[in-house]
């Protein structure tokens, strides 16, 4: 009667012990589903404001190929679902004697404009940006 009694107890550990396991290894791939669908959702959002940014820089060239002029006052900023995109145009001066592109002095060059895409998202109460810059040249004067 009392190795009954003994074997019974052995057996509500070895439950216990059981259903511990059993629990932690479904709270932890639990938690692993959960931070593999938030990167999954990270990476998703990532791609798309790539595809918005090349979107925005196709848009800057259209703009040029239709008028130079639009492209002086390309200045704009647009609602994507989640995402914001601004498209700004800026004056890009150049060195008077290598003809470089310079940020400081030099003179103005009317032929060309630095484009800068952004766009920006909340993500996990977080604000992630993407920038794209490029120089766009009046190809068609």
């Amino acid at each position: 009667m009392k190795n009954n009694i003994k074997n019974k107890g052995f057996m509500a550990v070895e439950i216990l012990v059981a259903a511990s396991i059993i629990t932690i290894s479904v709270l932890a791939a639990t938690a692993v589903a959960q931070k593999s669908i938030y990167v999954s959702r990270q990476a998703f959002h990532a791609t798309e404001a790539a595809f918005l940014l090349e979107e925005g820089a196709e848009n800057a060239r259209i703009t040029r190929d239709n008028a130079w002029a639009n492209v002086t006052g390309l200045n704009s900023s647009e609602q994507i679902g989640i995402f914001t995109r601004t498209v700004v145009a800026s004056n890009v001066n150049r060195d008077n004697t290598t003809k470089d592109i310079v940020e400081n002095g030099g003179t103005l060059d009317n032929g060309t404009k630095l484009i800068t895409v952004n766009v920006s998202w909340v993500e996990g109460g977080v604000i992630v940006a993407k920038t794209l810059k490029f120089y766009i040249t009046n190809i068609f004067s």
